[in-house]
């Protein structure tokens, strides 16, 4: 049957088949051009796509390294960020204590200062209350010594005479407002 349908193919000729000796050389063209392939252009290729993986996976490995350089350096920071918080409020702590430890000092300071005013001024008071009560029972001595001497009808000019009757009607004076003082009192 083969050879029926050669003698067939021979005496009509299709187009689509081609010749035998077009075949033949068809095929060993194929095989060399495919042979050239294989052991010249291809091993290029496969050198070409592994450089390209090399550069790839290097590129990888990079970004990776560089991922985990820049988590310990976040790490690093995050870390020295909580030295610096804990060392800001340990300041913090320290200046406020250091704030009421110089308010305290300030506090004693106004104490000790408002008691010395208050002592300086109680003193000065003292003095002059008694410069005053000098004053007065020099006033009230010469007052007494004229009006005596307008009641008596004498003359009060011995001063020995006149300082014992001052003096005593000064302590009659002080004891009459004693008396007063303890009736209010009292009551």
């Amino acid at each position: 049957m083969l050879p029926a349908l050669l003698a067939a193919a021979e005496e009509q000729h299709n187009p689509l088949l081609p010749e035998t000796p077009d075949l033949v050389w068809g095929t060993i063209v194929f095989v060399l051009l495919l042979a050239f392939f294989w052991w010249k252009i291809l091993p290029s290729v496969k050198k070409t796509l592994d450089a390209r993986t090399e550069v790839i996976e290097g590129g990888i490995k990079k970004a990776e390294n560089a991922q985990a350089e820049a988590s310990a350096a976040l790490d690093r920071y995050n870390e020295q960020l909580a030295e610096a918080r804990a060392e800001a409020a340990k300041i913090r702590d320290q200046a406020r204590q250091d704030g009421v430890r110089i308010l305290n000092e300030l506090k004693e300071q106004a104490s000790i200062e408002a008691a010395r005013i208050t002592a300086n001024a109680s003193v000065q008071i003292e003095a002059e209350r008694q410069a005053a009560l000098v004053s007065l029972r020099a006033e009230v001595g010469s007052l007494a010594i004229d009006l005596a001497s307008g009641v008596i009808g004498q003359s009060l000019s011995d001063d020995k005479t006149a300082a014992r009757l001052v003096d005593q009607f000064l302590a009659e004076l002080e004891a009459s407002e004693q008396d007063a003082s303890e009736e209010k009192s009292s009551k």
